[in-house]
């Protein structure tokens, strides 16, 4: 019997390349947060395809460092990953890639990005200076997306992932944000499929916006995305940490950290997003 494929593994599935080399797959608001499709998610479709267009060519296939410019949000539908190898080294290669997505006949830019891409095997030693996961309660005493407002929990990528957030950090669920800018809790996707390096693109930009947690209000857009992939992680529960240190002119950094179950530093990310907030 053939083996089922997860959600998240079908949701970055395509076909291709086709002759002009785009590899094309289906975008569902299943992994949509209001009318866009989850960012992280595409991150990972595109850098799976970009992934097999250099292993075609004789280059690598596990994505480093992913770093890309957002330039309108995904909707459900057809999308095509576009990557172009720019150079491939005995450890390293270099690729863009393109996402598009076809609008009333035109095809409309969605993000491009350049990424680095190696043999994650390459690098896997004990680090000489790292990290260490925050503290955070246990599973039983953390709160469940499912318990977030029904502004949140309907969402469709909510019901695909298992969040658990550190209650210290969920005062802005109830009306009362802490004003640290810190988010902090545990993650898996919802089927259980173990993580890999390709789901910790979707886990970089899977927690609810920090700037909620200093009165944002609404959607908060990514501009611009920064992601490394450290390490492959390990089956079980992920650890996340969000954070902001800067928010002025209604723009913020958002910094993220990802440590697998046994406590390694598996990738961490830097996004440029925009926010709104209340009139005082």
């Amino acid at each position: 019997m053939m083996a089922t494929m997860s959600e998240f593994d079908d949701a970055i599935a395509t076909t291709g390349p086709d002759d002009s080399g785009a590899y094309v797959g289906v975008l569902t608001h299943e992994w949509g947060i209001g009318e866009a499709v989850n960012g992280g998610l595409l991150m990972a479709l595109s850098a799976r395809a970009t992934g097999d267009a250099s292993q075609r060519a004789g280059g690598h296939a596990d994505t480093l460092s992913f770093s890309g410019i957002f330039l309108s949000p995904s909707s459900p539908g057809p999308v095509r990953a576009r990557p172009t190898i720019l150079r491939t080294g005995r450890s390293m290669s270099t690729a863009q890639v393109v996402v598009t997505q076809p609008v009333d006949g035109v095809d409309v830019e969605r993000f491009r990005a350049l990424l680095t891409l190696g043999d994650l095997g390459r690098y896997d030693e004990a680090p000489r200076k790292t990290v260490a996961p925050p503290t955070i309660p246990p599973l039983a005493e953390c709160m469940s997306a499912k318990d977030a407002p029904p502004s949140l929990s309907q969402s469709g990528l909510l019901q695909r992932l298992d969040l658990r957030l550190d209650p210290a950090t969920i005062g802005w669920a109830v009306g009362a944000p802490s004003g640290k800018g810190e988010l902090r809790g545990w993650m898996r996707l919802q089927d259980d499929r173990a993580p890999d390096a390709l789901s910790l693109l979707l886990a970089l930009d899977a927690f609810p916006p920090v700037v909620f947690d200093l009165g944002s209000q609404g959607w908060a857009p990514t501009i611009e995305f920064t992601g490394y992939v450290r390490a492959r992680p390990a089956p079980g529960w992920l650890q996340v940490r969000t954070h902001t240190d800067h928010v002025a002119g209604g723009l913020f950094n958002e910094d993220c950290t990802v440590w697998d179950s046994t406590g390694a530093l598996v990738a961490q990310s830097r996004q440029l997003g925009a926010a709104r907030f209340p009139a005082t």
